[in-house]
């Protein structure tokens, strides 16, 4: 099968392209550029922008699928994740569309199309492509991952080393991250699903109360964790948005995805989340 992977030498993406590879799939690798992660043959790569369609133009060509992986994840003044995750990946649709492609995966967020996500700008941009891709009349699955492993250590880490965690609010939000290659074996597997939504997580739930506590312990520290008003992201949020930094965006999605409960229905993986913190800090 011929798939075209949007976003493919990002984290999650090139798990997926090792994956797709290895089940023998031939790979039209899209991204902004290119790096050694391993895959030395059975894919083309092709350098694109897509907020720019013409960057876009034949890539979709004698596809079966497109994969996209595509979203912007760090602050930037210059593009918004309305630019990036809805009308980049809508540019990407409609070349699809053009070029015949039977199938479209698109990896969104969980819980995109709560209400409370809605002045959440990284999930609110990805529920309206969802929207755009329901209507396409292409044949759709959409993930939507409760985290990443290396995600959640990111923001714990640098906490636990400087010796103290703060958490937002005093009631206990669980969450059941998944690992990208659990994720992108899962992706693979269901590539050809039709019309299917999946909101996915790996096998393991805890409280960010227990993840915390696992970050010391592997840290060999002592726990101190506190806790903080949900208020004070909003007052940094807004600060920022006065900056015009694009900080704003990442501050609102670290106070959703602290505040609110990330547990998918969907389970699925072996990897262990308590295992990979272990991992993480003897590194």
């Amino acid at each position: 099968m011929k798939i075209v992977l949007a976003g493919a030498y990002g984290n999650l993406g090139s798990d997926i392209f090792r994956e797709l590879i290895k089940e023998g799939h031939e790979v039209v690798a899209l991204d902004m550029m290119q790096r050694d992660i391993g895959v030395t043959a059975g894919f083309e790569f092709i350098k694109v922008d897509v907020t720019d369609p013409k960057t876009l133009e034949g890539t979709c060509d004698g596809a079966d699928t497109v994969i996209t992986t595509v979203g912007l994840t760090k602050g930037s003044p210059v593009v918004s994740n309305y630019d990036i995750d809805y009308q980049g990946n809508l540019n990407l649709l409609n070349e699809a569309k053009k070029a015949g492609v039977k199938n479209f995966v698109y990896i969104s967020v969980i819980k995109a199309d709560s209400e409370k996500a809605k002045d959440v700008p990284m999930v609110h941009a990805k529920y309206l492509f969802e929207e755009e891709l329901k209507k396409s009349g292409i044949t759709y699955v959409i993930h939507r991952p409760t985290g990443y492993f290396y995600d959640i250590v990111k923001v714990f880490k640098p906490m636990v080393e400087k010796g103290e965690v703060t958490l937002l609010g005093k009631n206990p939000v669980h969450a059941n991250v998944i690992s990208t290659e659990d994720f992108a074996e899962f992706i693979v597997k269901h590539i050809e699903d039709e019309n299917k939504t999946y909101s996915i997580g790996g096998k393991e739930t805890y409280s960010y109360e227990q993840i915390a506590k696992m970050c010391f312990e592997a840290a060999g520290k002592d726990p101190v964790i506190k806790t903080a008003p949900p208020m004070i992201f909003s007052i940094l949020a807004f600060v920022n948005k006065l900056k015009r930094n694009g900080k704003d965006a990442i501050i609102k999605f670290s106070k959703w995805t602290l505040s609110n409960d990330m547990v998918g229905d969907t389970v699925y993986g072996d990897m262990s989340f308590a295992e990979y913190i272990k991992e993480s800090f003897k590194k």
